[in-house]
């Protein structure tokens, strides 16, 4: 039998017959839900990933102002202006971060 043959038991022209999947365990039901719980369970964007994002938009946004001869701008204050911005919103970011999550009591070590 060469693998281009139909199995056994069926016409050349029928396609196979389908093989029911494995179907896993089913987990108690409390883990079910606490699953169902957890998947619905957003988790906040990173405060890395927003300041970021608003660098490129604050840079996207004075390039164009450039290119329309709105305002003349001098690269290097550019970039310094928007290192020092996404550098403080991160420390001030991290430091919220840290605040809210020092509400959750500890578990075990450190």
């Amino acid at each position: 039998m060469s693998s281009y043959d139909p199995p056994a038991g069926s016409t050349p022209g029928s396609p196979a017959p389908l093989q029911p999947e494995a179907q896993e365990p089913e987990a108690p039901k409390g883990q079910a839900q606490a699953q169902q719980v957890q998947d619905r369970v957003r988790l906040p964007a990173r405060v890395g990933t927003a300041v970021w994002g608003l660098v490129v938009l604050a840079l996207a946004a004075l390039i164009i102002i450039a290119g329309l001869g709105i305002v003349a701008l001098d690269g290097t204050y550019v970039l310094i202006g928007l290192m020092i911005g996404a550098g403080a919103a991160l420390v001030v970011g991290g430091l919220l971060s840290a605040r809210g999550r020092d509400k959750e009591p500890t578990r075990g070590k450190s």
